[in-house]
């Protein structure tokens, strides 16, 4: 018996007027899923709290069964070891994006049109590395490009430990006494730095985040790559957001000493992927996520079955809806849903049979599409394959699987143990 565990990034939302009162889940063709539904049982979780919107990282430290109140030591360090980074307690390792500013410290757009290539980034980030010193306090650091607006940046101190007890400079994510978590109602400007508490090493690694935000942003503003993208009429890529601070490694426990199993991870993202190395999961080696969705679930579901026979247990992270989720675009959300389905679940469903399988499919936080934005609203989970005894639930979606038997669970550290013991109730 082998457990597939399917999370889609951002899958969950509320219903929308221009779909006829439908969530772009409920909107989307999903037979497969829907079959998954009908054939398990199904429910709805809170990925991390009632009243709390998680980042993804959070979601997936909770659903992956750590309790991210315990365990969670800052986004930027898992940004940090997915990319393949070099890191060590003391570091301080941010989540950065590439954003676009404009005069009186006016942030134009978080993510300099969601049209920044990662070659556009990767050049960037040279010129970053290349031109840029911090001189107030001798340390080094790394600035990475990972995934078009997206990167990381670790700070090395040559003296003594860094602190992530600092806010962000991005005003779209509240910095909590662990984590940070999404705002729905913020004014868009650019945040400084500051300690979060009197230390010394608090105090530093504040100044350090805002000479390097500022030094960047004299580079970033007249590179060659930024003068090319205003003749074209795009954004400027020219200043570096940061949030999610983190100065130590999170002490997670071995997931496959815990549940004495063998668990692989197939996760479309950086943060996914050092979740996944830090839990002691192999990380599967994958292309990064292209624009050609339908081609990236073919690879995937491939991938899956090229290893199916070294693991027990699989986590599969799919990025796809969360992205239209942020920008408010509805039908494309549905659209991307449908892709999934289709191209991932339809090739996966025909080359398995359920019943030597467990498969749950979820998502790790809903991006209501109104919002553009995490929320705290519960995501759809269904449980499906052996001999699971059916909800017959007509469909996957939200408003169906809050019908079924497993009901709510208040909390996303609850749902992978009830996995394994599916799993090994059946072995």
């Amino acid at each position: 018996m082998k457990l597939i565990y399917v999370v889609i990034d951002g899958m969950g939302d509320l219903p929308i007027e221009e779909l006829g009162n439908k969530t772009p889940l409920e909107a989307a063709e999903t037979p497969n899923m829907d079959f998954l539904a009908k054939r398990g049982k199904t429910g709805m979780m809170y990925t991390v709290g009632k009243g709390v919107a998680p980042e993804s990282d959070v979601a997936v430290i909770s659903i992956l069964g750590f309790d991210p109140f315990k365990y969670s030591t800052g986004r930027g360090i898992l940004e940090a070891v997915g990319a393949g980074a070099v890191v060590k307690d003391g570091d301080l390792a941010l989540r950065c994006n590439f954003a676009t500013l404009r005069d009186e410290n006016r942030i134009v757009d978080r993510r300099a049109g969601r049209n920044l290539t990662t070659k556009e980034a990767g050049e960037l980030s040279k010129a970053i590395n290349k031109k840029v010193k911090l001189e107030s306090h001798p340390v080094d650091f790394e600035f990475m490009g990972t995934i078009g607006h997206r990167g990381v940046l670790i700070i090395h101190n040559k003296n003594s430990f860094l602190s992530s007890k600092i806010t962000n400079t991005d005003p779209a994510y509240s910095r909590t006494e662990r984590f940070s978590i999404a705002e729905t109602k913020v004014q868009m400007t650019l945040r400084r730095c500051e300690p979060l508490e009197g230390t010394e090493e608090a105090k530093i690694s504040a100044e350090l985040v805002n000479e390097f935000v500022q030094k960047s942003h004299e580079t970033l503003d007249e590179h060659e790559i930024n003068m090319g993208r205003a003749a074209q009429g795009k954004l400027k890529a020219n200043i570096i957001l940061m949030r999610d601070a983190g100065h130590r490694l999170p002490k997670f426990f071995s997931i496959n000493e815990r549940h004495t199993v063998h668990f692989g991870s197939l996760a479309d993202m950086p943060v996914e992927n050092g979740i996944a190395k830090l839990a002691n999961m192999h990380a599967a080696d994958l292309p990064p996520p292209s624009h050609d969705l339908k081609n990236d679930c073919i690879l995937r579901a491939k991938k899956l079955l090229h290893l199916k026979p070294s693991f027990d247990c699989f986590y599969i992270h799919i990025k796809g809806p969360d992205v239209p989720g942020h920008d408010g675009n509805f039908r494309l959300k549905t659209q991307l849903i449908t892709i999934i389905d289709k191209h991932f679940f339809g090739n996966l469903l025909k080359t398995i049979k359920l019943e030597d399988h467990i498969i749950c499919v979820t998502a790790d936080h809903s991006t209501p599409c109104k919002l553009k934005t995490h929320s705290d609203d519960p995501v759809p989970i269904v449980i499906s394959g052996n001999e699971i005894e059916e909800d017959s639930i007509p469909r996957f979606c939200e408003k169906e699987c809050a019908k079924g038997s497993l009901g709510i669970l208040n909390h996303g550290t609850e749902l992978l143990p009830k996995l394994i013991d599916l799993v090994k109730k059946r072995n």
